[in-house]
């Protein structure tokens, strides 16, 4: 490994860790306009998202949760960078994460607001866990595509697949 690519590492591995050890958007809104919980049984992380909207907009995101490092920082991460957002560039946000993933985008594709993600690109290298990063992203997919008005809590699951 050239020495470049060590630093970049222990980068990301910092930036990981700083957001899975954040408070930041941890807790429950009251009485949120979007709730959705998702659950990965395979390796056992959970994430219950709790949002309100302002108009066409997202207004705060709140998390709660546990699991392993990978799929707790990726919700912390994703509440900072969709929070104020309106909705259509907050799904493009989710789908853009989605794809560094999923279709191995480069993580130079994923747009500025999504620069702290790029420290998820490494979990390509870890099929097993792209799951664990996916899994914030895919329930919040889920809870915004829901009619619901947030009363209803939308569940979403991993599969083996």
């Amino acid at each position: 490994m050239a020495e470049g690519d060590a630093e970049l590492t222990e980068l990301y591995r910092d930036v990981l860790l700083d957001y899975y050890r954040s408070g930041s958007h941890k807790g429950r809104l009251p009485d949120p306009d979007i709730h959705s919980h998702g659950v990965n049984p395979i390796c056992g992380d959970e994430v219950e998202l709790t949002v309100s909207r302002r108009g066409e907009h997202i207004g705060q995101i709140r998390y709660m949760g546990h699991g392993c490092v990978i799929s707790q920082a990726s919700v912390a991460m994703m509440a900072e960078a969709l929070e104020g957002r309106d909705i259509r560039e907050t799904q493009n946000l989710v789908e853009a994460f989605r794809g560094m993933l999923l279709r191995r985008l480069p993580a130079e594709s994923l747009p500025e607001a999504l620069e702290d993600a790029k420290a998820m690109a490494g979990v390509q290298k870890f099929p097993v866990r792209i799951k664990c990063a996916l899994l914030a992203w895919n329930t919040m997919k889920l809870g915004l595509e829901s009619k619901g008005s947030g009363r209803e809590t939308v569940e979403y699951q991993e599969t083996e697949r």
